[in-house]
């Protein structure tokens, strides 16, 4: 029989067997973080761009505002090969044709690739968070140790069953099942071998999962109500990890244009692209997707590449110049609203179709 108390919930020690996706580049505020956790699930801070000390300060607030188990997510992968100088070249010169009116100038296009992971995880170590969540890898076996000497919990987002019986076999307590309908970047472990990421969707990736590892399975991608909680739940996930939906909360740290294109847009509307960060990623359609043309640089050199036009763009109140992400399960998502009344609406359908 099915049951919203699952072998998840025991382990994060969460009411309801649902996290908010760790999305980074501002979205999860402390507040939102805070709301969710104290609504049941399991809030979680997207900080892979933050900087240490600003991580500290986030977990810090979050602590002010609850009492209850959240996440931090930080991304595990390599840098990709400086890009040569012609490459970056290209680059620079199609930003600055397709901002021009931005204003974007050429000392704006920066190509940095600062790495703060051994500094970020530290923090995550010295702060004792309750749950480490991975994207795009898992934690080197040392850091393994470290966290779980310290009784945390790691969560490790995958897209295939092969990447999830690595995940369990180099420690992980759970895996997060992330189809391709899911919205912002693939957690695709080796981009050589799927370029735009693993193409699998989440109802077709879950079962398979499943019958691989012996953890829990948390389902990502296109679950945004009652209906796919139930579902996700009886293809044997043990729970579900929601983004879109939250990124429209009240909470959520995405100007208020960004709230408005996912109210509006609808499940014909986004697609996978590299041209943001160099890495693929589901957002919505526009103008810069469309208008970039030159061959995206490697992550995160890309990345930092189109940090002044997506902030120009925020300034100026232009979606379409900004990174849009979201998965494809838009239509439900009609009005922006306390994250509280997400996850409790959640629950209500889903006990409804329970009954």
């Amino acid at each position: 029989m099915l049951t919203m108390s699952t072998d998840l919930c025991d382990l994060l020690k969460i009411k309801y067997p649902i996290i908010q996706a760790g999305m980074a580049g501002g979205a999860t505020t402390p507040a939102l973080v805070a709301s969710v956790s104290n609504a049941g699930g399991l809030g979680t801070l997207g900080a892979a761009y933050m900087k240490p000390e600003d991580i500290k300060m986030a977990i810090a607030e979050i602590r002010k505002l609850t009492d209850q188990p959240f996440a931090v997510n930080l991304f595990c992968v390599e840098h990709g090969i400086e890009p040569k100088q012609n490459e970056k070249e290209a680059v620079k010169q199609e930003l600055l044709n397709i901002g021009r009116d931005l204003s974007i100038s050429e000392s704006d296009i920066q190509f940095n690739a600062a790495d703060y992971f051994e500094d970020q995880f530290n923090v995550l170590i010295e702060e004792k968070v309750p749950v480490i969540s991975t994207a795009f890898g898992t934690l080197p076996e040392d850091k393994v140790i470290v966290a779980k000497d310290r009784g945390m919990t790691i969560t490790v987002m995958v897209t295939t069953a092969e990447e999830a019986i690595l995940a369990e076999k180099s420690g992980a307590d759970a895996v997060v099942a992330q189809g391709s309908d899911a919205g912002g970047h693939r957690s695709t472990f080796e981009l050589s071998r799927h370029k735009n990421g693993a193409d699998i969707g989440t109802f077709s990736l879950v079962p398979q999962i499943k019958d691989q590892v012996t953890i829990p399975v948390i389902a990502a991608g296109g679950v945004n109500d009652g209906r796919s909680l139930v579902a996700a739940l009886a293809l044997g996930a043990s729970g579900v990890q929601i983004g879109t939906r939250f990124l429209s909360s009240d909470e959520a740290g995405i100007h208020q244009v960004y709230k408005e294109k996912l109210i509006d847009s609808n499940e014909e509307d986004t697609v996978i692209t590299k041209v943001f960060s160099g890495r693929p990623a589901r957002g919505i359609l526009n103008q810069f997707i469309k208008g970039f043309k030159a061959e995206p640089l490697a992550y995160p050199y890309q990345n930092s590449a189109t940090k002044s036009i997506r902030n120009a763009a925020s300034k100026n109140d232009n979606p379409e110049y900004m990174s849009l992400w979201a998965g494809q399960n838009l239509r439900p998502i009609v009005k922006t609203q306390p994250a509280s009344d997400i996850i409790n609406e959640i629950i209500v359908q889903a006990e409804y179709i329970l009954k």
